[in-house]
């Protein structure tokens, strides 16, 4: 099995989109019959969506965490430096390989993993 599609919500979709574009991503904007505008990326067969907040919803979810392998850690972390990314734990050598954790604007906790 492989994920092929993540979709998150957010008050703010275009500062999230630009925060993910810091990690590699990049977005367009799509619309799906009569559903919102919404950002969307793919790569390698990996769709990954931000969505405005349902109308149920009063704030994002920021329980969830994700995991991205990246080419370039350091490079990536650099990137991301000075933006609108909060760094939880620096680069650490792990039984799952070398990793940082970072912290979206809506606190979803993000594990970089060096591929």
């Amino acid at each position: 099995m492989k994920l092929n599609l993540l979709v998150i919500r957010t008050e703010i979709p275009e500062k999230l989109k630009m925060q993910y574009e810091l990690l590699g991503f990049q977005f367009e904007y799509h619309r799906h019959g009569n559903g919102p505008l919404h950002f969307a990326a793919e790569k390698d067969d990996f769709v990954f969506e931000i969505y405005p907040l349902a109308r149920s919803m009063v704030k994002a979810d920021a329980s969830l965490r994700l995991g991205f392998t990246v080419e370039d850690l350091d490079g990536t972390l650099a990137n991301v430096d000075g933006s609108d990314w909060k760094m939880v734990t620096g680069i650490k050598e792990t039984e799952w390989g070398r990793l940082a954790v970072l912290q979206d604007t809506d606190g979803r906790k993000v594990e970089l993993k060096k591929g």
